[in-house]
């Protein structure tokens, strides 16, 4: 085969990466937030009043709106698409500077999350959407044996994908040492650990959410300068690694005063 044979083959996505971003909060956000849109895809007769709205906004912009069948929406995304979905250009994945950076601007210390084996998309989606709640500066991720921003992450996260830097690294315990030469704590939540609620949260932080079935690894565990652990006074043993997240990174916005965040 040909040089030119071999080009007439290629993906039409090969040079441009392109994400599918559906649902209405996502792909209002993704509109708020100015990210380039190529295209929406809306349903025929489905334009309900929030859609409407969608589509006026996309009009605004010069952004083209074209009508498709449910049937190949659902395709194109799944069936959990509430109507719409916007193509977008492929978000890049941020470095530890840009994360750094992000805190420095604020003029606050690093308020960092590190997910360490998260791997179905709705956890890493609400976990993205609550660091991005409480004023976090970015998220970080392995780049195996985890989720990555993927369509379901972003309707999972409500559209908080869109402005919360997530920095992809090759490994989790290097990066905690990096952390820590930068003088960041480091905080992991697993079982046996001092209580969520009496360990000093205001400083430079990077809180570490274990993977859904084994939680934090030996190695990585080994790296956190702190274990916090959340009481179980009922019958199960463990929440869900989401859930765990948001109850300790509310905890650490209330210590650290984030404008919004009751004393």
């Amino acid at each position: 085969m040909s040089i030119n044979e071999k080009s007439q083959h290629r993906p039409v996505d090969e040079e441009k990466p392109q994400d599918y971003i559906y649902g209405r909060n996502a792909v209002s956000e993704a509109l708020r937030s100015g990210r380039p849109i190529d295209r929406v895809l809306v349903i025929k007769g489905g334009g309900s009043g929030s859609i409407r709205a969608l589509i006026s906004q996309c009009r605004d912009c010069g952004i083209p709106v074209k009508e498709v069948d449910r049937r190949r929406l659902d395709t194109l995304v799944g069936k959990n698409h509430q109507g719409i979905a916007a193509v977008a250009a492929r978000r890049e994945y941020a470095g530890l500077d840009d994360l750094f950076s992000a805190a420095a601007a604020k003029g606050e210390p690093p308020f960092f999350v590190v997910c360490d084996g998260i791997e179905d998309p709705h956890n890493l989606g609400a976990i993205i959407r609550t660091a991005e709640a409480v004023g976090a500066h970015g998220i970080i991720i392995p780049k195996r044996r985890s989720a990555g921003l993927t369509s379901a992450v972003y309707k999972a996260s409500a559209g908080a994908a869109e402005y919360l830097p997530v920095a992809r690294v090759a490994n989790i315990v290097q990066t905690l040492r990096e952390l820590k030469k930068r003088g960041v704590w480091i905080y992991g939540l697993d079982m046996d650990g001092e209580p969520w609620c009496s360990a000093d949260l205001r400083g430079p932080a990077a809180f570490v959410i274990g993977s859904e079935g084994q939680g934090m690894g030996r190695l990585v565990r080994e790296e956190c300068d702190y274990i916090l652990s959340l009481p179980m006074f009922g019958r199960v043993s463990s929440l869900n690694a989401s859930v765990a997240c948001g109850v300790v990174l509310y905890e650490a916005a209330r210590q650290r005063k984030i404008p919004g965040v009751c004393d």
